[in-house]
C-alpha cells in the first residue's frame, strides 16, 4: 500500500514537473494546448493547474484567438509567485542574490569572510539570505529554496563538498548544516555547474544539447551538457579541466600537483609572471592584478604581451582537446579572465584553430561572454529553479 501511494506521488509530482516546464517554455498556453503538448489528459491538467494557481506559481493571463465560441483563458508563469536565493562562495566573500521565477535578479548583496572555517562560512551564507529577503520585502514562506554554488569537488546529491581547493575543507555537509539555519531547502553544486545549468535554462546554451561552458579566472572550470543531459561524474568530480596536466615539470599547483592548465593560466599564474618579468626588469610595474597586465600589453610591452599570448595558447590547446573529445556545436567561455584582452584570446582562438581536428572546428560555436559576477549567483539560484520545473526522474538522470 505504501508503494503504491509513493508511486503515485512520484506519478503527479513529475506530471507537475511537466506541466509547469511546458507552460515556462511556451510562455502562454491553453490548457488543451498543455493537455496535447505533454500527453496528458486534459482532468489530470485541469487539475494540477488549478493547485498550481491556488499556489501562485502560475495564473491565468489573457485570453486567446478563438476558432469559434468563447476564447480559451491561457496559462502563463507567475514570476512573482515565489523567490529563490542563489549564492556564489568565493575565497574571501560570499556573493547573493534574490531571483524571481524567471530567474531574473531583484536584490544583490554580499559579505565578507573573516575567516576560512566552513561554520563561519555556513553563518555569513545564511546572513546573507536573511539580508535579501529583507531587502526584497519577501516572506519567508515564499522563499523556494537556496542553490550555493562553490569550488571543488560537489557530490550534489549529497549536498556534501568533497574537496574544496580554496578552502582546504574535505567531505563537508554543506546542505544539511546551511538547511538547519534558513530552514528552506538548500540545493549544492560546483560553481561552473550552476552556471552551465543557468546558460542552459536562460542563456546562450538555451536549446542548444551538446555543449561546453568554460571558465577562467581564479581557476579554470569545465560544464559539460551533451545530447541535453549534464554529466558531473560518479561524484561530481567531472568537469576539473583546470587540473588536467599540461607539463608535469610545471609550476606547482594549488592541488599539490605540478603543471596543471590552472598553474599557467589562472588569474595567480599570470599575476606571477608578470611579477617575476618585474624583479628581472623587463617591465616597469610590480603588478598585483589582471587589468595592469592588459594595460601593459595594450600600451606595447612586449613581455607583458608574450605572458598573455602564451597563456592563451596553452588555454586555447585545451580547449582543442575538449573540441575533439566531446565535438560541441557550441563553446561558452566567461568567468573573470574574459578581462585577459586581445593578447590573450587572439592567441587563445588561433591555438583553437591550430589544435582542433579541421572537420571538428567546423562544427563548433566558440562565445567569449561578457562578465559580472551576478552571473555567479544566478547560476546558484537556477539549481533551485531546475528542481521545480524539471521532472524528479530527469533530475536524477542528467548528472551522470
Amino acid at each position: 500500500m505504501a508503494t503504491t501511494r509513493a508511486n503515485r506521488d512520484l506519478m503527479r509530482a513529475i506530471n507537475r514537473s511537466i506541466i509547469l516546464s511546458t507552460i515556462k517554455t511556451q510562455g502562454l498556453i491553453a490548457r488543451a494546448e498543455v493537455a496535447r503538448v505533454t500527453g496528458l489528459s486534459p482532468a489530470s491538467v485541469t487539475g494540477i493547474t488549478a493547485e498550481l494557481i491556488e499556489e501562485g506559481l502560475i495564473y491565468e493571463k489573457a485570453s486567446g484567438d478563438s476558432s469559434g465560441g468563447r476564447p480559451p483563458i491561457l496559462l502563463a508563469i507567475n514570476p512573482l509567485g515565489g523567490y529563490v536565493v542563489g549564492i556564489k562562495l568565493m575565497e574571501d566573500h560570499a556573493i547573493g542574490a534574490l531571483t524571481d521565477l524567471s530567474a531574473t535578479i531583484l536584490q544583490r548583496y554580499q559579505l565578507p569572510l573573516h575567516d576560512r572555517s566552513a561554520e563561519h562560512a555556513i553563518e555569513i551564507m545564511a546572513e546573507l539570505v536573511e539580508n535579501l529577503l529583507i531587502l526584497g520585502a519577501v516572506s519567508r514562506n515564499k522563499l523556494i529554496g537556496v542553490g550555493v554554488g562553490l569550488a571543488g569537488i560537489v557530490d550534489s546529491n549529497e549536498g556534501v563538498l568533497r574537496q574544496s581547493p580554496y578552502f582546504g575543507w574535505r567531505n563537508f555537509a554543506v546542505r544539511d548544516r546551511l538547511q538547519q539555519l534558513v530552514d528552506s531547502p538548500v540545493c549544492v553544486d560546483n560553481d561552473v555547474n550552476t552556471f552551465t545549468l543557468a546558460e542552459r535554462w536562460y542563456g546562450t546554451g538555451q536549446g542548444v544539447d551538446n555543449f561546453l561552458t568554460i571558465t577562467i579566472g581564479r581557476g579554470v572550470g569545465l560544464g559539460v551538457v551533451t545530447h541535453g543531459q549534464f554529466y558531473r561524474g560518479v561524484h561530481g568530480g567531472a568537469g576539473e579541466l583546470g587540473h588536467t596536466v599540461v607539463n608535469p615539470q610545471g609550476p606547482l599547483c594549488d592541488c599539490g600537483k605540478h603543471g596543471c592548465l590552472e598553474a599557467f593560466v589562472s588569474d595567480p599564474a599570470l599575476i606571477s609572471l608578470a611579477q617575476q618579468s618585474y624583479q628581472a626588469g623587463e617591465i616597469s610595474i610590480n603588478v598585483q592584478n589582471i587589468e595592469q597586465i592588459v594595460v601593459l600589453a595594450d600600451n606595447g610591452s612586449l613581455p607583458a604581451q608574450r605572458i598573455m599570448g602564451n597563456a592563451g595558447a596553452i588555454f586555447g590547446q585545451s580547449i582543442a582537446n575538449m573540441i575533439n573529445i566531446f565535438n560541441p556545436s557550441r563553446i561558452l567561455v566567461s568567468g573573470e579572465g574574459v578581462r585577459n584582452g586581445k593578447w590573450f584570446f587572439n592567441a587563445m582562438h588561433e591555438s583553437i584553430r591550430v589544435n582542433t581536428m579541421p572537420s571538428l572546428y567546423a562544427d563548433v560555436d566558440i562565445r567569449v561572454e561578457p562578465w559580472g559576477d551576478d552571473v555567479w549567483a544566478r547560476g546558484a539560484a537556477s539549481l533551485v529553479l531546475r528542481q521545480l520545473f524539471e521532472s524528479p526522474v530527469g533530475q536524477e538522470n542528467s548528472f551522470g
